[in-house]
């Protein structure tokens, strides 16, 4: 899901909620804090205090199931879009984003959150796995 809140208007600063219970999630973090930013980005854990003060209009549960990133003018990207534009901010992948955001690109994208998507199912919080014995932790 994507709303423009502000059609037109440049974006000159992203906020992504992410869920700090969830290692892939803090990896990807700390990996977007290793990368050149062509637009700056504040990642904030998604649910927090900081998160419901400075996104009061937000469904702050639905921001702990989906990532969910926040553009300067009040525009709400989720999903596949939420990675798009997490790329888009980055010097060295803004090429990619540009190309994940066509209608070629747009099935990679989205692939890549069910995958992402499955990896957190598959792990809990704690390191438990929500499938006992049954399936692979993802490695």
């Amino acid at each position: 899901m994507a709303t423009a809140a502000a059609p037109g208007r440049p974006v000159n600063r992203l906020t992504v909620l992410y869920d700090a219970q969830c290692p892939l999630c803090v990896h990807v973090r700390h990996w977007l804090l290793g990368q050149r930013w062509l637009v700056p980005l504040r990642l904030v854990p998604a649910g927090s205090e900081e998160a419901r003060r400075l996104f009061p209009e937000l469904d702050h549960g639905a921001t702990l199931r989906e990532i969910t990133v926040v553009g300067d003018a009040g525009q709400v990207w989720t999903g596949p879009e939420a990675l798009v534009v997490c790329l888009w901010a980055l010097a060295e992948h803004r090429p990619k984003a540009n190309w994940l955001a066509t209608p070629a690109g747009r099935p990679f994208a989205r692939a890549t959150m069910a995958t992402a998507a499955a990896w957190r199912g598959a792990t809990r919080p704690g390191g438990t796995v929500a499938c006992d014995d049954r399936c692979a932790v993802p490695g």
